[in-house]
């Protein structure tokens, strides 16, 4: 390979792991705007530790656990620590698309991510010290085995055998789901936030504090996005990565819209929150199959993402379950239908294909699950899940970390 193509592979990506990178404050902007301003610093510290922490735990055994060269296609393990080999930061690693380096700070940039979505799902109550313990255990172990399994060479990337099996361009299932699935175990342990249930036990809104910075948040989620799939491709390949980037915002775009008209339908108002979180549900519907798909099957995904964030929001309500970002619906059954779109429509529908990602979804499904239970429950029985009455009214940042993100505002409502 041309060195000057090798090396614009790897330039661009180390721009996509940026992009992704970047996504994180997003992710953090959501969170906080959706959420009350009393727990605006628990909320930050969160997701500072999961990327702190994240890679820390990808560098010690979670990149191997999800890369771990050849094993049995359920478990392997590669060793401790970053092992560059000789081919490493030659055009023979990864077919010149990247360097070692690259790849490990490029996927250490997505194990992160399973993790923040779990953080918006339980804020504003769960104890600070039981979620730092889960993050190590889900990001440490859990992502990595159920990337490898697809990702890593596992079995579900061969069900089909060698010409076929699941497929998931870059992660709706396996980052997405992953995180979905542990937000909606750690939801139903935890409860609903005091005030979530009114006094007949009806599901009730709480507003977010600061919506502006909840909508900076998904348009920097949607601008990381196109690292997220972009970088995906695993190189600067011109024909494929354009496509990958037209598809990813057209599906966001009609994601977006599509909440938009559902919402207003059904409520008879303007909802920004389900505008916004129309858009995540289009980005992350496209995700699985973001190659795959015309653009005219990208909007049909992001249309149909937007209806299935409307009314997954209205269950989970209905479910007496409090999420307070809607990070199930957006990031677990839009994952899960963005999975499944695969096998219906672009360049791999067909019914085994549809019962291949079928499959997918059902084996990480019930893996994530169990491994979150588990992990969780065993939490909620020794140290405890859940800040006390007093802590969560008055708020976690005070209690947790004895600050406070707007004090001049708070002394002047005194």
């Amino acid at each position: 390979m041309d060195a000057g193509l090798f090396t614009a592979n790897n330039v661009w990506m180390m721009v996509c792991t940026a992009l992704v990178f970047f996504m994180h404050t997003g992710f953090a902007f959501l969170e906080i705007g959706l959420t009350r301003e009393k727990n605006t610093i628990n909320i930050l510290f969160k997701n500072v530790f999961i990327i702190c922490v994240g890679l820390l735990l990808y560098f010690t055994g979670g990149f191997n656990l999800m890369y771990p060269g050849d094993f049995n296609g359920f478990l392997g393990f590669g060793g401790f620590g970053l092992h560059i080999g000789a081919d490493g930061l030659t055009p023979e690693y990864a077919k010149g698309g990247y360097t070692y380096w690259t790849d490990f700070l490029f996927q250490g940039m997505f194990a992160a991510t399973a993790a923040t979505i779990v953080s918006g799902a339980v804020a504003e109550r769960i104890k600070l010290s039981a979620f730092m313990i889960f993050v190590v255990f889900y990001v440490g172990l859990v992502y990595p085995i159920a990337g490898s399994w697809q990702w890593g060479g596992g079995f579900l990337s061969t069900l089909g055998g060698d010409d076929a099996g699941f497929y998931d361009f870059a992660g709706s299932t396996l980052v997405h789901s992953v995180g979905g699935w542990a937000a909606l175990i750690a939801v139903i342990l935890l409860g609903p936030r005091i005030g979530k249930l009114d006094e007949n036990g009806k599901a009730q809104a709480i507003p977010g504090h600061n919506i502006p910075m909840a909508a900076a948040g998904v348009l920097i989620l949607w601008l990381g996005w196109f690292g997220f799939n972009g970088g995906s491709v695993l190189s600067a390949d011109p024909a494929t990565t354009s496509l990958v980037l037209v598809t990813t915002s057209l599906a966001a775009a009609a994601g977006g819209v599509s909440a938009f008209f559902t919402s207003t339908l059904m409520y008879k108002n303007f909802d920004l929150t389900m505008f916004l979180n129309g858009i995540l549900g289009g980005l992350v519907g496209i995700t699985a199959g973001a190659d795959l798909m015309t653009p005219f099957e990208a909007i049909i995904i992001g249309l149909i993402a937007g209806v299935i964030i409307v009314l997954g929001i209205s269950l989970i309500d209905r479910l007496k379950l409090d999420d307070p970002v809607g990070a199930i619906t957006v990031h677990l059954i839009c994952g899960i239908w963005g999975t499944l779109a695969v096998g219906i429509l672009g360049d791999k529908a067909g019914i085994n294909q549809f019962l291949y990602q079928l499959t997918g979804v059902a084996t990480v499904g019930v893996f994530c699950c169990l491994s979150a239970f588990i992990i969780i429950f065993t939490l909620k029985k020794t140290i405890g899940i859940r800040v006390s009455k007093e802590e969560e009214i008055e708020g976690l940042d005070i209690h947790e970390h004895g600050m406070d993100a707007y004090p001049d505002f708070r002394m002047n409502q005194h």
